[in-house]
């Protein structure tokens, strides 16, 4: 008789951080490398399992995150391992019922967390419920990791940086429940599906200038509309790509505007891989996912806008590393386009950086632990 197929559960939510397409790398990685073997279920906690009121936090994040100031400051006043246990001491009698229902209805085999929120209350459900359901945390903030990734409860935590990995340290994360693997992204973001030309060509961009991608994440935050204006204004020498996302009204906005320079308008985008292999230039937020992908795919990257607190980390990691330049105002942003075209040199060596930062097998060696801890609860 065949042996049940052990069913994974994926814990995730739309709140920015990258968090969807870390589970969907994960679980590439996964049905690449051990086909058939696994059932896997995305669940987002919020939507699907939240109380009244917290299942409104995938519809409050992106306003919230146009206000960086504020939300930098919840994240630094929440930052806190005592002030997290009172929290969820009073919320406890308020989101039991939902835990319990996440547990029942979603019977895992194994338990795989990307979204901060859910791993200090899922540890304390699955301990009031006297299961031993085996439980991996994958960290995808880069630098300046919330103490809500780092449950003590969690089999394994797994983190994309040193710097995680030490904050995990500091909040009682035992070493052996630690690993540094790198975030993990697809792997298409990796291997290059043609050589740049060929992609533009298929993707009906011009072929003659150099191509500025320019996206704020899945929900078009940041400030796109501002940057397109002034590269625009700018008249460079190049091909402008937007990406507004899941954002209507920007695109609506940006498709409507007469442009100086050849343009191209999107929504959100599942060709993201050929975006990026298709550039030379990438202007964005300073979201970890985004980040990893473009240093994957060896993309330059111009930041220009963060989250304070939780995104700090993450340009320091890029600038640090040669492999980016910081940009908080357009005008700086226009100037380091016009740098980097006018030294094409340096901008091939931001790329090469990139590519030395990158971990394109993180997505396999997380399917590769997943597998390991499984086998150590069979």
């Amino acid at each position: 008789m065949n042996q049940p197929r052990p069913h994974l559960v994926f814990l995730f939510s739309d709140t920015g951080g990258g968090h969807r397409s870390a589970a969907e790398a994960v679980i590439g990685a996964l049905e690449q490398g051990y086909p058939g073997r696994f059932r896997c279920a995305m669940v987002d906690i919020f939507r699907d399992f939240a109380p009244v009121l917290l299942d409104r936090i995938p519809d409050i994040y992106p306003p919230l995150s146009r206000r960086p100031k504020l939300l930098g400051r919840i994240f630094q006043l929440s930052d806190d391992p005592r002030l997290i246990r009172g929290i969820l001491k009073i919320l406890w009698p308020y989101i039991r019922s939902s835990l319990d229902r996440l547990i029942t209805e979603k019977p895992a085999d194994l338990f795989v967390s990307v979204h901060p929120l859910i791993n200090v209350p899922l540890g304390h459900a699955l301990e009031r419920s006297g299961s031993n359901t085996p439980w991996v945390t994958v960290v995808t903030d880069l630098v300046t990791a919330h103490t809500t990734w780092f449950s003590t409860r969690a089999d394994l935590i797994v983190v994309p940086t040193q710097e995680a990995r030490q904050v995990g340290l500091q909040r009682g994360i035992s070493p052996g429940r630690l690993k540094v693997v790198g975030l993990p992204v697809a792997e298409a973001f990796s291997r290059r599906n043609g050589e740049p030309g060929e992609i533009r060509a298929r993707l009906g961009w011009p072929l003659d200038n150099p191509v500025v991608l320019l996206m704020g994440g899945g929900e078009g935050m940041g400030k796109i509309e501002t940057i397109a204006a002034a590269v625009d204004a700018a008249r460079l020498p190049v091909t402008l790509v937007i990406i507004a996302g899941r954002n209507r009204t920007l695109r609506q906005r940006l498709e409507a505007r007469t442009w100086k320079i050849p343009t191209r308008v999107y929504g959100f985008v599942q060709e993201m891989p050929d975006f990026m292999h298709a550039a030379d230039i990438l202007l964005t937020k300073a979201g970890p996912g985004t980040i990893c992908e473009a240093i994957a795919a060896g993309l330059p990257v111009i930041l220009y806008s963060r989250l304070d607190g939780p995104e700090d980390g993450n340009v320091r990691y890029l600038t640090d590393h040669d492999a980016g330049i910081w940009a908080p105002h357009a005008d700086q942003v226009v100037a380091g386009v016009v740098r980097w075209l006018a030294h094409p040199e340096e901008r091939a060596r931001a790329a090469a950086a990139c590519l030395a930062l990158a971990r394109p097998q993180a997505a396999r060696e997380i399917a590769d632990l997943i597998m390991a801890r499984l086998n150590e609860h069979v």
